[in-house]
């Protein structure tokens, strides 16, 4: 099935809220309020208040932009705005409890679906529920199209290309380590752990938090135990100390999905670790430990909500402009064969990793899959970035979105 003769390219579901109004801005700056024009992109904001959209629409300077209006509780509102666009952008979290429906019409009207999804239970079924209808369909299902996961599943996929040229083969082991950020909280984000912890007793969602390779289902690999994120050590690699990574959990599946859905191009042994730098072992250690004491106190319904009502950034929440475009991150990768060689890469953001670098992120993945990823190399189906986009979408995201990527 196509959808290449739509009204649409792209339709940015959420519009009005932070992050969706960020995307809006974007859109806007880097190519236009659409129209008839040579290469310009048609994109509509879209959203369940039509009145609310269109404020956001003046505001931002968007108001030649269409607005569409459904409604999450009305599925057939978000299919007929499904089947007006080649793809949907949604950042309307958290996703297991308001992302299901928009994802089961992009599967059945063929129209590609990106989102910001760092949950990995609403992942896990969205591909047991969705995958078999997003191949019939030609639907292209790509979530974690923000800060997580695409700098990191990228960032493997690019430093894997090195070590095939390096080594004739790509690595078995590969670090990620986070060596600089700047950026606050996203409340987003935030929202989205605190869903998971509330259904932790779920014994679906227990399985899927446990199991690295949920995101990975294949009963006939034999995947390998993979390294301790949690532990803080000293890393001859990069020269320094290690501190496990708050967003680890997520990417580290969708590199690992990525690997199967490209027949493990990275090997079925193929090792990952993702943790972040710190400035020294006391460092290191604090970090740890301040992230285990968070944790337990979110997994303990009171502490839970005393965090969520007074300390914790609430959903829309935001930094200001100064703060995204003040923001950055760097990220570096080690390749490292059985012999101890190594390659190095480094990918890097111009903004603040949770909104500024994202909402451009999104956006190119949206278009990526638009206009560039054609169906019999990526064909319908619940994908992960790298895997869906490879090499089309670094070339977007450094010719527009303002990262790098380079050997080191």
């Amino acid at each position: 099935m196509t959808n290449q003769h739509r009204e649409f390219d792209v339709i940015v579901w959420g519009a009005s809220g932070f992050t969706g109004r960020l995307v809006a801005e974007y859109l806007l700056e880097t190519y236009g309020a659409g129209g008839e024009a040579t290469n310009s992109v048609k994109w509509a904001m879209a959203g369940r208040n039509a009145g609310k959209l269109g404020e956001v629409a003046e505001e931002i300077g968007a108001g030649d932009v269409p607005i569409v209006t459904g409604d999450a509780a009305d599925p057939k509102s978000l299919g007929e705005m499904a089947r007006r666009t080649k793809a949907i952008i949604t950042t309307v979290g958290p996703y297991q409890k308001y992302g299901e429906p928009l994802v089961a019409a992009c599967a059945a009207a063929g129209t590609d679906y990106v989102d910001l999804s760092g949950e990995p239970p609403f992942m896990r079924k969205m591909i047991d529920t969705y995958a078999d209808q997003a191949r019939e369909s030609g639907a292209r299902i790509v979530h974690s199209c923000g800060f997580d996961s695409i700098p990191f599943d990228l960032g493997v996929f690019y430093v894997q290309q090195l070590a095939t040229e390096q080594f004739g083969a790509p690595a078995p082991l590969v670090k990620g380590r986070v060596m600089a950020a700047r950026g606050g909280a996203s409340g987003g984000t935030v929202a989205s752990m605190l869903a998971t912890m509330e259904n932790i007793g779920d014994p679906f969602v227990r399985r899927t938090m446990r199991d690295i390779y949920s995101l990975a289902p294949d009963d006939d690999a034999n995947r390998p135990r993979q390294p301790d994120g949690n532990r803080p050590h000293y890393d001859r690699d990069t020269g320094k100390w290690v501190a496990p990574f708050i967003m680890a959990a997520i990417n580290a599946r969708n590199v690992h999905r990525s690997n199967m859905l490209m027949n493990y191009a990275y090997g079925e042994n193929f090792k990952y670790s993702e943790m972040m730098a710190a400035p020294n072992a006391p460092a290191a250690f604090a970090i740890a430990g301040g992230m285990g004491a968070g944790a337990g106190a979110l997994l303990f319904p009171p502490t839970r909500a005393l965090m969520k009502n007074t300390v914790l950034p609430k959903p829309g929440d935001g930094p200001s402009k100064r703060q995204r475009e003040t923001g950055y991150y760097k990220v570096l990768f080690v390749a490292k064969n059985d012999d101890g060689e190594i390659v190095k890469a480094v990918v890097k953001g111009d903004r603040d990793p949770g909104y500024g670098s994202t909402s451009k992120m999104i956006a190119e993945s949206a278009l990526c899959l638009a206009f560039d990823v054609d169906r019999e190399e990526t064909p319908g189906g619940v994908w992960a970035p790298a895997a869906a986009m490879g090499e089309k979408l670094i070339k977007r995201l450094e010719d527009k979105a303002g990262l790098t990527f380079e050997p080191a």
